[in-house]
């Protein structure tokens, strides 16, 4: 719960579990967090889960406050003091894990890894592609968010439709990130406004993109030398659902609405959640991962149909 001690007012309440993302930016700080699904979900349970999954929402909030990061670092300890319940809960009760020291020397020891600002920002990573069309032709393309949980958030091509303009130009792969169209940035933009410029290309004879080459799969590692430190992100189903800023996962490559597809070599596609859950509590060491953005994983695997534009 965040107050506003002038206002007497309650700015935030959200329970801890549905916390998915903090920052603060000098004075500014954002905290996303899950919106549960109403409660007029259908009675058929064959359809439930497909329509909770359709109705979970993200409250973004901004605030700005001298006392941003002393905020931001409450939530964070707030984490780190229901971990420790947790596991006091399971039978595991160690006093070390009290000392902040302890895992800010584990933090050190974490690299960044595939860091996305640098991937971004280096113009040599980025290359201009030159579509030709007919006129009244659509590129043919899927396009999903890049996630938040992303640093940079941009539009990924999920999915090209077979002999579409996109395909016949040879030089775009499911996976790059696009980052224009025709001149147009669509950094930072929401998706159905990076539909509608894709969509106002139809008349052009040639579109212009700019794009940096992602493959679909991220590599993640994460270093963890004991099973008394956290790893700092949930999992629903295969799916990270949350993230604790500035945690080891974060700085290994995790990222907010991946699905992970292998966990130390060992593909986890198929397996339950409870699996998935323990194979991750009981990882020490250097813990590899794959994930993938939720959306192009269920467009590659047939789950979703793709609606080319």
């Amino acid at each position: 719960m965040v107050l506003n001690t002038d206002l007497q007012e309650i700015m935030m309440d959200h329970a801890l579990r549905t916390i998915s993302y903090i920052a603060d930016i000098g004075d500014v700080l954002v905290v996303m967090a899950r919106r549960g699904p109403v409660d007029t979900s259908p009675s058929d349970n064959r359809n439930r889960d497909a329509y909770s999954h359709s109705q979970t929402k993200i409250c973004c909030h901004v605030f700005e406050s001298d006392e941003a990061q002393l905020i931001a670092q409450s939530i964070s300890q707030a984490f780190q003091v229901a971990y420790i319940e947790f596991l006091k809960a399971n039978g595991i009760n160690d006093p070390d894990l009290m000392k902040e020291m302890d895992y800010q020397d584990v933090l050190s020891q974490q690299e960044i890894f595939g860091e996305e600002l640098f991937l971004f920002s280096n113009k040599d990573m980025q290359k201009e592609v030159i579509i030709p069309k007919l006129k009244g032709e659509p590129l043919g393309v899927v396009i999903v968010e890049s996630g938040w949980g992303s640093m940079v958030p941009t539009i990924v091509l999920a999915n090209m439709a077979p002999g579409g303009s996109a395909a016949r130009c040879g030089q775009l792969n499911i996976g790059d990130q696009i980052m224009s169209v025709n001149g147009v940035s669509l950094v930072g933009l929401p998706l159905s406004t990076c539909q509608s410029y894709i969509k106002a290309s139809r008349n052009e004879i040639l579109v212009r993109l700019l794009v940096v080459s992602c493959t679909p799969v991220v590599e993640v590692l994460v270093k963890r030398p004991d099973l008394k430190y956290q790893l700092g992100f949930s999992v629903q189903n295969g799916v990270i659902c949350s993230l604790l800023r500035g945690g080891i996962a974060e700085r290994g490559g995790v990222r907010v609405g991946h699905r992970i597809i292998e966990i130390n070599g060992q593909s986890v596609v198929a397996v339950p959640h409870e699996k998935i859950v323990s194979m991750l509590a009981s990882s020490v060491g250097e813990i590899h991962m794959k994930t993938m953005q939720t959306s192009i994983y269920r467009l590659l695997t047939g789950q979703d149909t793709p609606h080319y534009i």
